[in-house]
């Protein structure tokens, strides 16, 4: 089913599609962060990293509970925005041997996957909220907190340490 296929009738079925896309993109993001937390050379990265993978898995658990509360199949959705996203983090990560550099560039990479999920549960949210469906958008919104406050880190990381050792 394409994102605007005419299997999408209403903003409900659009909720259950987009639900499964950000399902996908947790799946994915749990696989690929384990790499993420070995390429770095930042404690504070790694540290972060490997937090964020054990709330990633808390995402994933939370989305099931949403399916499960809508009365809905916990099921994916091929999402190539995350996957184009991922991979171009790959290629980037193994295009670097500065190892400064690298942690920048894992960090670029890191944020241009929050961001995708912060608009996906940005959403999915007051698409809940517009369905009646208030209890599921307050558990959207624990991940999407989670979301924000790993990309708050992530800036100030970037910021105050890892952007200017990589322009030594």
């Amino acid at each position: 089913m394409g994102f605007f296929s005419k299997d999408i009738k209403s903003l409900d079925d659009l909720f259950v599609h987009t639900l499964r896309d950000i399902y996908y993109a947790e799946k994915q993001i749990v696989k690929s962060l384990p790499d993420m937390v070995e390429k770095a050379t930042n404690p504070m990265l790694r540290e972060g990293f490997q937090k964020h993978l054990e709330e990633s898995k808390g995402h994933v658990a939370r989305v099931e509970q949403v399916f499960e509360m809508h009365g809905e199949t916990a099921k994916t959705v091929n999402c190539p925005a995350i996957d184009g996203i991922l991979a171009e983090a790959n290629e980037v990560a193994g295009e670097v041997d500065d190892k400064q550099v690298l942690d920048a560039a894992l960090i670029a990479a890191a944020q241009a996957v929050e961001h995708y999920e912060i608009t996906r549960y940005g959403t999915l949210i007051e698409w809940a909220k517009q369905l009646g469906r208030d209890d599921c958008a307050e558990v959207l919104k624990q991940n999407l907190d989670e979301e924000k406050a790993t990309d708050k880190k992530l800036t100030e990381l970037a910021e105050s340490k890892v952007n200017l050792q990589a322009a030594e």
